[in-house]
């Protein structure tokens, strides 16, 4: 994730999108708005992340890598694994991880 100082144009050549991260340990962030690919995604601690593909509002995304078998964290608890590798500024969601049991 990058920092973003917050200073300069409020006019961009790049989309720039809010996400939601719940709790300081969350791999994911939920976005609240749709996101085209190579969208900036922000974050209100003044992080943010480049989508990679295009996400759905109210959908998740990656904030960091997260290794196939690993948790996803949001609320600051796993709920669920990671069942393929998901690159920071992936779509996080039924079809790379599994919910947990």
């Amino acid at each position: 994730m990058t920092r973003d100082t917050g200073h300069g144009s409020a006019k961009s050549d790049r989309p720039s999108v809010l996400a939601i991260r719940v709790h300081p340990h969350d791999n994911v962030a939920v976005v609240a708005a749709d996101v085209t690919a190579g969208s900036a995604v922000h974050l209100d601690d003044g992080t943010a992340v480049r989508a990679l593909e295009a996400i759905a509002r109210g959908n998740k995304i990656a904030l960091s890598p997260i290794a196939s078998g690993e948790a996803v964290i949001r609320y600051g608890e796993e709920i669920g694994k990671a069942t393929t590798d998901i690159a920071a500024g992936q779509h996080v969601h039924t079809h790379n991880m599994r919910r947990g049991e």
